[in-house]
Formats: structure tokens, C-alpha cells, sequence
């Protein structure tokens, strides 16, 4: 963001979303950008979303909008609170629905298709969170706040160690298509190799070695077995 401006929310390094609860969201901070228009402005487009012109909030309006615009705050530049609202991509839709123009017409579609993109991401983290369990629940509980790409982050470690390449370049390479998982099409020695570094990499987790240490001795692991050294 422009001007200094702090989130305690963490934007996704790949899709430049947030993630609250295994969903992507926005912000009104970056429709704002986006859209070239005063924050301010978002603020009370949204808040009108909830409302209709005789003053009262219908049952399903007010459901809609309780489910997909949440209100947060964010730090400006001298430090201080201000609010803002994060927004699903159904709310995010509803908002920008009336915002004409070239530009704006880019940044719609730009939109929906980082929200498809990240959703689709997080639907196969979901799997592979099933998958692996006691490797997902040592990520999780060495943040304060899991994301889905801490976990993507160890898992793509370990594949490139093994693998010489992410599980998403893996697909690329071997022709997989939107497999969910890589596994099934892992030889029994690169299979085992990974479940072996996901083990030693969870005892490091919760001894809370920092990562670029972890990555290091899990490389120095991998040498040791025999697919490769």
C-alpha cells in the first residue's frame, strides 16, 4: 500500500489477497488504489450496500452483507486507526458493479481472477492440509496467525529439495493438468523421501528453527538418502 499505511492483515506474496478463515478477501485500501477513488467514498458505498432507501436493512441484504464485507481498521501514516473493510469476492462484486470505465472494467476482471486463482490455491491446501496432518498442524502452530502459504512455503522447500521443483511446476512438467495432489504420481523413493524431510522438518518447526536454518539441514538430510546423493 501507498503512503506507509500499515495492515495487521498479511497480503498473500502470490495473489495480493487476504486470507481470513480459508477465504480470500480485499480490501476497501485497495479498491481505492485500484479504482483511482477516494477511500472515503468506498467507505460509504459499502455501508450503503446494507441499507435500502426507506432506511431499514431487509433480512437478506443484511445477511449478505454481514457475510461478505468485514469491518477491520487499519494504521495510517502517524500511526493511527482508520477504518476499513476487508470484503469477500461476491462483496467485492456487488461494490464495483456500478464503476464504469476502462480502467475500472481491467481491475474488475483482474479482480475476480486473482480471487479465482486464490480460492482454487487455498481448495488444494485444504487437501493437502487433510493429507498431511502432523506437518500442517506444525506450521500452524509456529505462526501466530497460519496463512495458507506458510504452508506452501515448507511444502514447495521440501519438493524442490526432493523434487528439483515446486509441486505447481511439477504438474507443469509432467503434463498433470489441476490434479490436486502430486502424490499419486511420486515414485515409492521420491514419496518416501519427502514424508522423511516432513518429519525431520515438523521436529525442527517446534524447536523453532528459523527457516533458511531448517531449509539448510533438511538439504543436508537429503543428501544422505539414497535417491539423493
Amino acid at each position: 500500500m501507498k503512503g506507509g499505511i500499515r495492515l495487521a492483515l498479511i497480503l498473500h506474496p502470490e495473489f495480493q489477497l487476504y486470507e481470513k478463515k480459508d477465504m480470500p478477501f480485499c480490501s476497501s485500501l485497495q479498491v481505492a488504489e485500484s479504482f483511482e477513488k477516494q477511500h472515503g467514498h468506498v467507505l460509504r458505498d459499502i455501508q450503503a450496500i446494507g441499507l435500502s432507501k426507506s432506511g431499514d436493512t431487509p433480512e437478506s441484504v443484511a445477511d449478505f452483507y454481514k457475510n461478505n464485507f468485514v469491518r477491520t481498521t487499519y494504521l495510517d501514516t502517524q500511526g493511527k486507526k482508520q477504518p476499513m473493510f476487508i470484503m469477500t469476492k461476491n462483496g467485492f462484486t456487488l461494490l464495483v458493479m456500478g464503476y464504469t470505465g476502462e480502467r475500472a472494467m481491467r481491475f474488475k476482471v483482474e479482480y475476480i481472477q486473482r480471487f479465482d486463482a486464490m480460492e482454487d490455491f487455498i481448495k488444494k491446501y485444504i487437501l493437502a492440509r487433510d493429507d498431511f496432518a502432523p506437518f500442517t498442524q506444525a506450521i500452524m502452530d509456529a505462526h501466530d496467525e497460519p496463512k495458507s502459504f506458510h504452508y506452501s512455503n515448507e511444502a514447495d522447500m521440501i519438493n524442490r529439495i526432493v523434487l528439483g521443483c515446486t509441486a505447481k511446476q511439477f504438474k507443469e512438467l509432467h503434463g498433470l493438468g489441476n490434479v490436486p495432489s502430486i502424490r499419486p504420481f511420486l515414485s515409492h523413493s521420491q514419496a518416501k523421501a519427502i514424508r522423511k524431510l516432513q518429519t525431520e522438518d515438523i521436529r525442527l518447526l517446534y524447536k523453532g528453527v528459523e527457516f533458511q536454518d531448517r531449509k539448510t539441514r533438511l538439504y543436508a538430510l537429503a543428501s544422505q538418502l539414497p535417491i539423493l546423493s
